[in-house]
């Protein structure tokens, strides 16, 4: 799959979730805090980062405010101001405000201490498609992929990555490349995939 053929792929799959209707975008978000909420992994996490929404990515929000009301600290995703080719994450709670960045996605004030990826039990990634291996197409910038470029020589270090997307992401597997990062799991609003059971 040359350069090209990767960002028609990428193209499709961006159009299918953006095809979603307000219904199916809002019955997906409750599915998912449905099979979420009764995993193990999120049970027992305490720390956890999120995503806000754009470009008709399946919306976790419903998932943030239970997180929250269950007393688990929550973090949003920022760019780096150390090194702009890297995220970092703050907290965020119902009071926090959130400011629009460049690219119009919403998030909040930097975080005043650097918080090491790996102090997260769990983060949830955002993704355009996603194959049965778990492998995932991001929107092509790299920040997850550099962000946690550790978990890709020790897959069972902290923290556990969790796509989430829409049935409609699934996608054939598609060539990888050497600093993409494989994620310990793919939910969808119909099943989790692992990779270890693909």
């Amino acid at each position: 799959m040359n350069r090209e053929e990767r960002l028609a792929l990428r193209e499709s799959l961006r159009a299918a979730r953006r095809n979603l209707s307000e219904a199916e975008q809002a019955a997906a978000a409750q599915q998912l805090i449905e099979l979420v909420s009764q995993q193990d992994f999120f049970k027992g996490a305490s720390h956890l980062a999120f995503y806000l929404t754009i470009d008709g990515e399946i919306n976790p929000r419903p998932l943030l405010d239970h997180a929250l009301q269950s007393g688990k600290t929550c973090y949003l995703p920022v760019i780096s101001k150390d090194n702009e080719e890297l995220l970092t994450f703050s907290p965020y709670d119902e009071s926090t405000q959130l400011i629009e960045n460049e690219w119009g996605i919403f998030e909040p004030p930097h975080p005043e201490e650097h918080i090491s990826p790996t102090n997260f039990d769990v983060v949830f990634v955002p993704l355009v498609g996603f194959d049965a291996n778990c492998f995932r197409l991001g929107m092509g910038k790299g920040f997850y992929d550099r962000t946690f470029s550790f978990k890709i020589f020790n897959r069972r270090s902290q923290p556990l990555l969790v796509g989430l997307a829409h049935e409609c992401q699934l996608t054939d597997t598609f060539p990888t490349q050497t600093w993409d990062v494989r994620l310990d799991a793919v939910v969808t609003e119909k099943k989790i995939y692992r990779p270890d059971t693909a």
